[in-house]
């Protein structure tokens, strides 16, 4: 393994130790207490905090705060730990607390999991390995996730629960009981159409008689009782000359998703 290469802009506190090949970039800092393994790569602006006792191979991307103080009322200073495993990725604002005295003292971290920016990991929080958390996914303090997990999109998991293995939280899914191993648990959806951007268009200097069509085509298309395709015949025979009609036309005939109605 190479030397570690340290930027001269970057920090590193006199009690940290660092392993061989590990790159910090200019800005970064690596606090008191860190034990970061071989291989690690801290780029610009990135920050891991101690006591910390980190394994080989991991990315920290920039803004990244990794092994700060929890964010508890109760907590006062007192000495507690994070443990991270080896290949963890940590990308941009990505925020992983260590425990706290009343929690066990320890929050911890296994082996090649991927955090997408803005993720949270609070105190006292336990993961496995190989866990997807998707932009914005955040645990609560006190919270088990087991391997091959994934925890969607805005997805708060309260604390004290227990994500089982391979188990799919689905985007936006709020979290407040144990969810089972093997399962997909995903939020009720219930989007809807509420017709025509009325005064967005008229901001965009929207007539009145192109916003009069468009509404009535819109009637069509969401509160009558035809479907989709006997929606699209009528406003083109009703409304066939509006090159806005038209557009909508288009649109919802190339839609390989469906629309939103």
């Amino acid at each position: 393994m190479s030397a570690s290469q340290v930027h001269e802009q970057a920090i590193v506190a006199a009690s940290a130790k660092v392993g061989a090949g590990v790159r910090v970039d200019a800005y970064a800092v690596i606090g008191e207490n860190v034990e970061l393994g071989e291989g690690c790569v801290l780029h610009s602006h990135a920050v891991v905090q101690g006591p910390s006792k980190i394994g080989r191979n991991n990315v920290f991307h920039p803004f990244c705060s990794v092994g700060g103080d929890p964010q508890d009322f109760r907590f006062q200073g007192e000495k507690t730990e994070l443990e991270v495993g080896d290949g963890n990725t940590f990308r941009e604002y990505v925020t992983i607390s260590r425990g706290t005295v009343g929690g066990g003292g320890k929050t911890t971290i296994g082996n090649e999991n991927f955090f997408l920016a803005s993720s949270h990991v609070g105190h006292d929080c336990h993961v496995g390995s190989h866990v997807l958390f998707v932009n914005g996914a955040t645990l609560a303090g006190h919270v088990t996730v087991e391997d091959y997990a994934t925890i969607g999109f805005q997805s708060p998991v309260h604390q004290f629960c227990r994500v089982g293995r391979y188990a799919y939280i689905g985007a936006s899914t709020v979290i407040t009981q144990d969810v089972p191993p093997f399962s997909r648990v995903v939020t009720e959806r219930d989007t809807k159409s509420y017709g025509v951007n009325t005064i967005g268009l008229e901001r965009k200097g929207f007539s009145e008689e192109r916003l009069k069509v468009l509404q009535r085509a819109f009637r069509l298309l969401l509160r009558s009782k035809m479907n989709t395709t006997q929606a699209l015949a009528e406003m083109r025979k009703s409304f066939g000359e509006s090159d806005d009609v038209r557009e909508l036309i288009r649109f919802i005939e190339t839609a390989e998703r469906g629309i939103v109605k």
